[in-house]
């Protein structure tokens, strides 16, 4: 069978009277679809009653579906219990850090660490998976659907018992906990196990490495949650890949690179977020670190909008031919599936304005002949499918930092470490230049050039392990606010930035938080933030016009590890990362004016795939390495087969 790209979206046959699935499965043939997404929000129609089991309707659903060749990703229902459920269970709910029970009514009403949850989330799994496990459409599980994504955390009894549990085999004993989380400060000393709860609502600051550590466990839960799914549909179905569909580069709450070691294959959903000025450089990097999450093989969209969704202020529509160029995007950057939520538009609920591969007016639509045209195109790129994009360079980030640093007490609040990761990998998709996301206990031998943005939690593995690419002959750059505290979120000691003060040679004594920009003696500015700093045997590269390093160069070995002192402004930020690239031998996978994204995917040995996505509204030429030029239309995505 020869390779294809995934291509369809959810389809929700309980939503609709059985009359009307015919003309789905005749449509989704007319559109091209090979793929859907079945059952995900469906456990209230399998099983409508508890322990009483209705599994006719998708009988017939999922024989359509083989019988028009189109294959299932089949969900086990567990995101969305029933109303049965929370009558009989409300135990069950999740509490939120006020105390206040939150009741059914949505979706993922339940506390992540209920046995009673478990229990029967396992029991539906258990159900389909014995009655589906040979049927001719299953493709893939697809288990429960954007786990974390409402209750990634509960503070009631049921997780406080299962957090005390998680902490015992964390650090050991009392002593351990103590000293990690520092209760010498504010008499928070503990002496007996059951004293300890989750971080609930206080009246002052909480203990920062308390909330960290809920953060991590409630994290793990949801892992947990997942693999007791994940291990029973193996055990039923052994050979079927499983999956769960993460929010990467879009939700924090969860450990992305956590989670993504358990699943087969990652599959990611991603959504433009209309309020952000350039929403396809965002999308570039949701992209990018789902890829990374797979480290490096191919991944799943699983979910991406035709227009509007249905869930921000302003739910703007695509504009003519976006749809496709998000898709392309999304493929270019390793995509070997492309879907939407949802393939029928819902007449009711709360997404009931969220667009659609059919959408509200039917078939003759803009929507539905972009999804047509989409369709008719990825069934000719099925010689994409398999190929790698390959990154020399490795922006580092890492959950426990981000939970770490988003405790309320911090020298500026104006420091945002998520935003600053993609404001660096903005500037280099600006360049052309093509990076993967790493977390800073991975490994990195195979970049060139390594970036740390605002690390600013970092384990002594992931300290050394910089340390050895760049003796090893990389090339390192570490942004401000990076490297201050240790795994437990205690100040590492001697001078900033502590980890990697003797690989950097430089030692910074205090935080100078900006409430102005500052000026640099290039010409450049410095913003947010700046430092008191001192060269230890690095070389100034630029300085504040008062004093002081703002960027350095420090041999290692046989690389360098360059540091800056302070935020810089877009153009210092693309100027220092210019010079970096060129000292790693970094170069973009074309030369392509601004606007113009240029990625390179490749069989290993064989052909590779130039994919060029014009996001201006003029033609843009494309020179490649071999000199070859090509014409990109405004607004268009063109695809260059490289032999």
């Amino acid at each position: 069978m020869p390779d294809v790209i995934a291509y369809g979206g959810d389809w929700n046959p309980e939503q609709w009277p059985e009359e009307t699935w015919r003309q789905d499965v005749a449509l989704m043939r007319e559109a091209g679809v090979n793929r859907v997404s079945v059952g995900i929000f469906s456990w209230s129609a399998l099983e409508p009653a508890e322990g009483v089991y209705e599994f006719g309707w998708l009988d017939r659903a999922l024989d359509l579906l083989a019988a028009a060749g189109i294959r299932a990703n089949l969900a086990t229902p567990t995101a969305s219990p029933p109303p049965w459920f929370a009558a009989a269970y409300p135990e069950a709910l999740p509490v939120d850090a006020d105390g206040r029970r939150l009741h059914h009514g949505s979706r993922q009403a339940f506390c992540p660490s209920s046995p009673i949850y478990r229990d029967r989330a396992l029991r539906i799994a258990e159900r389909v998976a014995t009655r589906y496990a040979e049927h001719p459409a299953l493709a893939l599980w697809h288990v429960h659907n954007e786990y974390g994504c409402h209750n990634a955390r509960c503070w009631c009894d049921a997780s406080a018992a299962a957090f005390r549990a998680w902490l015992r085999l964390r650090h050991g004993s009392l002593d351990e906990l103590n000293d990690a989380w520092g209760t010498a400060f504010w008499s928070q000393r503990y002496g007996d196990w059951e004293e300890i709860l989750p971080p609930r609502a206080t009246p002052s600051f909480t203990n920062p490495g308390q909330q960290l550590d809920f953060r991590r466990f409630s994290s793990d839960a949801l892992v947990e949650l997942y693999t007791a799914e994940r291990d029973l549909l193996r055990s039923v179905a052994p050979g079927v890949p499983v999956t769960t569909n993460l929010m990467a580069g879009a939700h924090w709450d969860m450990d992305c690179w956590a989670f993504a070691a358990e699943l087969d294959v990652v599959s990611t959903d991603h959504y433009l977020v209309g309020a952000r000025q350039e929403p396809h450089i965002d999308l570039a990097f949701a992209a990018d670190y789902a890829r990374s999450l797979n480290g490096g093989r191919p991944w799943l969209l699983m979910e991406h909008s035709t227009s509007a969704v249905n869930w921000q202020p302003r739910n703007l529509a695509k504009a003519p031919g976006e749809l496709r160029r998000n898709s392309l995007q999304h493929l270019a950057r390793g995509a070997d599936g492309i879907m939407f939520f949802q393939w029928r538009q819902s007449r009711a609920g709360a997404e009931k304005w969220h667009s659609a591969m059919l959408p509200h007016a039917g078939p003759d639509t803009k929507i539905f002949r972009e999804v047509t045209a989409l369709g008719a195109e990825l069934a000719g790129l099925g010689e994409v499918a398999g190929s790698r994009v390959r990154a020399d360079v490795a922006i580092l980030l890492d959950h426990a930092s981000v939970w770490a640093q988003d405790h309320p007490a911090q020298p500026s609040a104006e420091l945002d470490p998520v935003e600053e990761a993609k404001r660096w990998h903005a500037a280099l998709w600006r360049a052309g230049v093509t990076c993967d996301l790493a977390h800073p206990e991975g490994d990195l031998s195979g970049y060139r050039l390594v970036l740390v943005p605002m690390v600013y939690l970092v384990s002594d593995a992931g300290a050394a392990g910089l340390a050895e690419f760049t003796r090893r002959g990389g090339v390192t750059l570490v942004g401000p606010y990076s490297g201050i505290v240790d795994e437990h979120d205690r100040v590492r000691l001697g001078g900033y930035p502590g980890a990697w003060r003797d690989l950097l040679g430089v030692r910074v004594e205090e935080f100078f938080p900006l409430e102005r920009p500052i000026a640099l003696e290039s010409g450049g500015r410095g913003t947010v933030w700046s430092e008191l700093a001192h060269a230890a045997g690095a070389e100034v590269l630029d300085a504040y016009a008062t004093g002081g390093p703002a960027w350095t160069r420090n041999e290692h070995g046989a690389g360098a590890a360059h540091y800056l002192t302070t935020r810089l402004d877009d153009a210092g930020l693309a100027r220092v990362l210019a010079a970096v690239c060129a000292e790693a031998g970094v170069r973009p996978a074309a030369e392509a004016p601004p606007g113009v994204e240029v990625v390179r995917r490749a069989h290993p040995g064989g052909r590779s795939f130039l994919f060029a996505v014009n996001h201006t509204g003029a033609d843009a030429v494309v020179t490649t390495a071999g000199g070859v030029r090509a014409t990109v239309a405004a607004g268009d995505v063109l695809i260059l087969r490289e032999d």
